[in-house]
C-alpha cells in the first residue's frame, strides 16, 4: 500500500479472497498488508489502514497487488520495489489496481505484457510509454501480470482469478455474495469503462464516442464520423442531443479539452506538447478554449498540483 491508496480498489480485491473462504468452508486464501516503514497507511477517504509488516521484513507470497494513489507516476519507492523483485525471482505474480500500473511500468515491469490502469490516467500514460501494451479494459491478465483500472473492476478481475483457482462455480457463488454481475466476454470489459464513466445509454451515440476517444490528435470531421457509422450527419446530431443534450462537436471539443486536464495532471509534458496531442493547433488557441470550459488557463492545473499535491477539481461535463 502507498498513501493516498483508494479503498474501493483495496477492499475489491481482498472482499472476494474472504466470501470464497466462507463459501468453500475452507481457507483457500490468505493475505497481509504491506507498506514502508510499518506505520499506518491513509486512504485517500482518510481511513488508515495499519499494515501487517513493514516492507523491510515482509515475507515472500504468491502474488502482489500494489495499490497506490494518483500520484504513482510519481512515485519513488526503492525498499518496495526491492522487494517486489525478490518476490517476483521467487516465481510471484504481480497486479495493479487503479494508478499503480504506473508506477510499474516506470521500473521495468510491465514490459511484454498488457495491462490497464484507470482511465483518467490513460492519456498521460500513453505519452511517456507508447511502446507499452496498455488496454482500456476493466481489467487485464496476461500471463503472470493481472490490472485492474480500479473500483469495481478490481472485484470483477478477482472474480477472474478465483475462477481459476477454483472453478467457475466458486466465483459465481461469490459474485452473488455481493449481488455483482460478473462481466461476461471480452467484448464486456472494453466497453464498459466507456459505458460507466459517460453513463451513455444510446449505443449509437457509446459508437461514435469509442471512436471520438480514438481520434483525438488528428481532429475528427463529424460528417466523416457519421459516415464512419454508416448513418447521416443529422442522425448522429439527433442521437447526440437526445442522449447528452449537445450536437456531437461540442461534446468532442469538451472530450479533447478533459484528456488535456487529465495529461496536465498526470505528467509532466510542455503545455504545447498536450495541446498538439489533444488536436489543438497552437499553444493559444488551446489556452483560450480551456479557460472557456474550465475558467482557467492550463498553467493553472500544474501551479494547484505543485500546490497541493493534488489534481484541481475539474467542472464535470453536463
Amino acid at each position: 500500500m502507498f498513501p493516498n491508496f483508494p479503498l474501493m480498489a483495496f477492499s475489491s480485491v481482498i472482499e472476494p479472497l474472504r466470501a470464497a473462504n466462507t463459501l468453500s468452508g475452507d481457507k483457500r486464501y490468505s493475505w497481509i498488508t504491506v507498506a514502508a516503514g510499518g506505520r499506518k497507511i491513509v486512504a485517500s477517504s482518510g481511513i488508515g489502514i495499519e499494515p501487517d509488516y513493514d516492507i523491510r521484513n515482509a515475507p515472500l507470497v504468491d502474488r502482489i497487488v500494489v495499490c497506490s494513489g494518483g500520484d504513482a507516476d510519481h512515485l519513488v519507492a526503492a525498499d518496495e520495489l526491492a522487494w517486489i523483485r525478490k518476490n517476483l525471482r521467487a516465481g510471484a505474480e504481480l497486479g495493479a489496481v487503479a494508478d499503480a500500473a504506473f508506477f510499474l511500468a516506470r521500473n521495468g515491469l510491465l514490459d511484454g505484457h498488457a495491462f490497464t490502469l484507470h482511465w483518467t490516467s490513460q492519456p498521460a500514460f500513453r505519452e511517456a510509454f507508447p511502446s507499452l501494451d496498455m488496454r482500456s479494459d476493466l481489467y487485464v491478465i496476461d500471463r503472470r501480470r493481472f490490472t485492474s483500472a480500479g473500483g469495481v473492476g478490481s472485484l470483477d478481475m478477482m472474480l477472474d482469478m478465483i475462477a481459476t483457482d477454483y472453478g467457475g462455480g466458486l466465483a459465481g457463488q461469490v459474485a452473488g455474495w455481493y449481488m455483482h454481475s460478473p462481466l461476461r466476454a471480452s467484448v464486456d470489459r472494453r466497453m464498459m469503462p466507456l459505458r460507466i464513466r459517460t453513463g451513455i445509454r444510446d449505443e449509437l451515440v457509446l459508437a461514435a464516442v469509442a471512436i471520438m476517444e480514438e481520434k483525438v490528435e488528428d481532429v475528427l470531421r463529424m460528417d466523416m464520423l457519421a459516415r464512419q457509422l454508416g448513418v447521416s450527419a443529422d442522425k448522429l446530431e439527433r442521437a447526440f442531443r437526445s442522449e447528452l443534450s449537445m450536437p456531437p462537436n461540442t461534446y468532442y471539443r469538451s472530450m479533447r479539452l478533459r484528456r488535456a486536464a487529465d495529461m496536465l495532471t498526470h505528467s509532466n509534458l510542455p503545455v504545447n506538447a498536450v495541446a498538439l496531442a489533444c488536436g489543438f493547433a497552437n499553444a493559444a488557441n488551446f489556452s483560450r478554449a480551456f479557460k472557456a470550459e474550465f475558467g482557467y488557463v492550463p498553467q493553472g492545473v500544474r501551479r494547484r498540483r505543485s500546490i497541493s499535491g493534488e489534481a484541481p477539481r475539474l467542472a464535470a461535463m453536463s
